[in-house]
């Protein structure tokens, strides 16, 4: 039975992980004959670390954005590094990867994240494994810890980044843009029919307590034209103070499992205000939905921005925290310069090079 790896990093939900698992879903609904498991490396071969690693890694970013900025340019995005090595990371997982591909041994890898990416096109280099890597890209840029020579294929989520892959040698045959995967579900949009000329707009970015979504709702001041409906995850705080608001035009939703669910709400939606997290904003693209951006963690989502800015793809509200009334801008530019947002959202689409990457591995499973 052909055994496909997906290695997402971190328990933490995010982006990598949402990525897995709908690859992991579409395969295993493609055929019985699938065997697909989703492993987190840390956990698998250090236990409870993972747990501490975790907690680490989100109050740094949290207390300290500007110095997790900075370090974060500093070794996984300026200047694209050429057969680069990161000792430290071998030292702990070379023995743990060789331990599990052995216990596992796989037909095919998935990586959603750049860490395993790296540590498995390592082995290969070195010999110690053979079967095909796939990199699966989750945010609109790749840093330089990703494993690149030794990949197989990369599914890569604009052509700026095939390009780039490219120049660094890969072969364009290797390199298919998906954009970032999501659920098929999300693919088809239905625009919603309006017996009022209220738009609905979508709140998200506030599940795991990240963000300022209260001190944004707090600068809104919806003046009847705009109903809010704010996703507020599993973070019940949050909830609770949207809740003491008692805003008839600000609704609070918690945490929602259903796909179907969440494809009605963005039929229903004009457009959606959110961090540039890859797979939420992919999801958005997907469905041809106006993105407005009004918060950034460092790291990731600050290229992501810089990727949607540069290809108009969404609106960043920039100077909210000193404007008196949100809305009035947010209007202004749904007023003005919606179909522009809509234009450079199609022209994106009409890049896509693979519709079902899931398609592309079973191919993959099958001819191995």
């Amino acid at each position: 039975m052909p055994k496909v790896l997906f290695f997402p990093f971190l328990q933490i939900p995010s982006g990598h992980h949402h990525v897995a698992d709908c690859l992991k879903v579409q395969l295993e609904q493609m055929s019985d004959n699938f065997l697909c498991e989703k492993i987190e490396i840390l956990s698998y071969g250090y236990g409870k670390v993972e747990n501490y690693i975790s907690s680490f890694y989100l109050q740094w970013i949290h207390k300290l954005p500007k110095l997790y900025s900075t370090i974060y340019r500093f070794s996984a995005f300026d200047g694209v590094r050429y057969n680069k090595r990161f000792y430290l990371y071998e030292v702990l997982f070379i023995n743990v990867f060789k331990k599990l591909l052995k216990e596992k041994n796989p037909d095919v890898v998935v990586c959603t994240h750049a860490l395993p990416s790296y540590m498995l096109a390592r082995l290969k280099k070195l010999n110690l494994w053979s079967g095909p890597i796939i990199n699966v890209y989750t945010d609109y840029f790749i840093n330089n810890l990703w494993g690149i020579e030794e990949v197989d294929y990369h599914f890569v989520p604009s052509k700026k980044v095939k390009d780039q892959l490219v120049t660094q040698g890969v072969k364009a045959e290797h390199v298919f843009i998906t954009g970032i995967p999501v659920h098929p579900l999300f693919t088809f949009k239905n625009d919603p029919i309006k017996a009022q000329p209220m738009l609905s707009a979508l709140l998200s970015g506030g599940n795991m307590g990240a963000g300022s979504i209260v001190q944004l709702l707090n600068r809104l001041h919806p003046g009847g034209r705009i109903r809010y409906t704010v996703l507020c995850g599993k973070n019940e705080k949050l909830f609770q103070a949207i809740e003491e608001l008692d805003n008839p035009l600000i609704q609070p939703l918690s945490y929602i499992s259903s796909k179907q669910t969440m494809n009605r709400l963005y039929d229903e939606t004009d457009f959606i205000i959110t961090k540039p997290g890859g797979v939420t904003v992919s999801e958005c693209l997907k469905k041809k939905i106006p993105i407005f951006v009004y918060d950034v963690l460092p790291g990731q989502e600050e290229q992501n921005l810089a990727f949607l800015k540069n290809e108009r793809l969404a609106h960043h509200l920039d100077a909210w925290k000193t404007q008196d009334n949100i809305e009035l801008e947010i209007l202004a530019v749904m007023g003005n310069k919606k179909q522009d947002m809509i234009g450079a959202i199609h022209h994106y689409l009409t890049e896509i090079e693979l519709d079902d990457p899931s398609a592309f591995i079973t191919d993959i499973l099958i001819n191995n």
